[in-house]
């Protein structure tokens, strides 16, 4: 099968932007009608000769807009429920400031000249939210994997629990504990697909049209848009040093309020523990949830973690997420979220309907990797690892830049830059170190979702290390510092 699609390699818009806009316009046009299937990314790449990888990108971000859909082992397909005709794209971004040229998680258009040519490769990605792939565990997971499979037939002929592997709820019950200060039962605990569809299930339980839902300022993108596609009204609060400003919280009422207190995305603040007690406060009074996500958690390198909103919850108003994307990768696809009692029915029987549940297999693989004492160890290893090349790139950039202005070093994956008046603004900064092989990322070609009061804006740099080496790390920087002209 063969696509009516045209690449034109002189276009100023990458090659993944011209194929998802014209998927667009095949689809909403009714020439690619619902359920039908499209070519693998095999056939397509080969059909417009392109990269394999430019044409996974691209049916990635289709996904994730809900154009198309997977099913493993057997192919992709057009979405069912995306009418044709005159809709507008469900990306919320202006076309003006798409860009799916950069390994992010989000649908967006960058400024012209951000991608240099199809040929090129970054040498020295900081990319955010990207993991190791030599951390993950492979010989200890192959072996768990086979020891689920000798006891599978069982497991296989039956339906489990919408909400999870009960095993594995107990398991996490167990760690949240000692980790988070968290006491809760495994009754509370649903095991979901990462955070994505944790905010999901969150914003079907508790958002209408016209839902009054609090947002950090900046916050990331896939949960703002998300809160929008189910009509609700967002309300910005501002962040600064010390995380959301209850202060400028509204006084109406509200039904939601979406923070990230340990590693805020994008700026990287740890929310204090007064602002996490004002914050709890606020929320008993206006009657609102708080959505706790906290998939930073597990990598804090200068002293003991906070206890978490959930852990400080009397009223019952949180409902905390997490996964193990961060720790061991994710391709997984696996987390969870907890929730307060009286949302423990609704929330069971939402899961159920949505997809009755999670895959057994990776399920018990998780729980015995967890059982055995597998987890705390390979924790206790990639936090070291993450905490040296933490340290490797502060000190690359002290070296190469001198009195650097850093914030969001002490926990996460990333941290960020704040340039100096006399470099160039952060998304000319950014071309720049692209065209020498360098990705750095500016909060405009971020996850992040920006309000236009936000000072600063294009002061500021994204910096991932979790996927370089230390020795990477340091020639990304000096490449960076000779093509700034340090």
């Amino acid at each position: 099968m063969q696509l009516p699609i045209q690449i034109d390699f002189q276009n100023p818009h990458t090659l993944q932007v011209q194929i998802v806009e014209q998927f667009h316009d095949l689809i909403r046009g009714g020439r690619l009608p619902p359920g039908s299937e499209v070519p693998s990314s095999r056939e397509l790449s080969e059909q417009l000769h392109v990269s394999r990888n430019t044409v996974m990108g691209a049916y990635e971000h289709l996904v994730e807009e809900g154009y198309l859909y997977t099913q493993r082992a057997v192919g992709t397909f057009v979405t069912q429920t995306i009418a044709t005709g005159t809709q507008q794209p469900l990306s919320r971004v202006p076309s003006h400031h798409r860009v799916v040229n950069l390994p992010l998680p989000y649908t967006g258009r960058g400024p012209p000249g951000l991608h240099q040519s199809r040929d090129r490769v970054l040498l020295y990605d900081f990319a955010l939210g990207r993991t190791d792939p030599k951390s993950f565990p492979e010989k200890i997971w192959r072996r768990l994997t086979l020891d689920c499979l000798g006891g599978a037939a069982a497991w296989m002929s039956e339906y489990l629990d919408p909400a999870g592997l009960p095993e594995l709820r107990q398991l996490i019950t167990n760690f949240l504990g000692p980790a988070r200060r968290m006491v809760v039962s495994p009754e509370q605990v649903i095991i979901v697909a990462g955070c994505q569809q944790g905010l999901n299930l969150a914003a079907h339980l508790l958002i209408g049209s016209g839902t009054r839902v609090v947002m950090e300022s900046p916050c990331y993108r896939g949960a703002a848009f998300l809160f929008e596609s189910y009509g609700a009204k967002l309300v910005p609060v501002p962040v600064d040093e010390l995380g959301i400003d209850v202060a400028r919280l509204p006084k109406q009422p509200v039904k939601l309020v979406y923070v990230t207190p340990s590693h805020q995305f994008p700026t990287g603040v740890t929310l204090s523990l007064d602002r996490r007690i004002a914050l709890l406060e606020w929320a008993a009074e206006v009657g609102a949830y708080i959505l706790e996500v906290d998939y930073d958690a597990d990598f804090r390198y200068e002293d003991s973690p906070l206890p978490s909103l959930q852990a400080l919850d009397r009223p019952g108003c949180v409902i905390y997420m997490s996964s193990f994307s961060r720790s061991i990768g994710p391709g997984l696809r696996l987390g969870y979220v907890v929730v307060p009692r009286d949302l423990i029915r609704a929330a069971t029987t939402l899961k159920a309907l949505t997809d009755n549940g999670q895959p057994w297999l990776e399920q018990a693989t998780l729980a015995r990797f967890i059982r055995d004492g597998s987890w705390a160890h390979h924790l206790k290893r990639i936090r070291s690892t993450y905490r040296r090349r933490r340290d490797a790139l502060v000190t690359a950039l002290h070296s190469h830049f001198g009195d650097v202005e850093i914030s969001g070093a002490e926990s996460g994956m990333h941290l960020v830059w704040r340039l100096p008046r006399h470099l160039s603004p952060a998304h000319e900064f950014q071309v720049t170190a692209r065209r020498c092989g360098v990705g750095v990322y500016c909060l405009q070609n971020s996850p992040a979702y920006l309000y236009e009061h936000m000072e600063d804006r294009d002061r500021i740099l994204l910096l991932g290390y979790g996927s370089l080496a230390e020795e990477q790390i340091e020639k990304g920087i000096a490449t960076l510092a000779q093509a700034a002209g340090r």
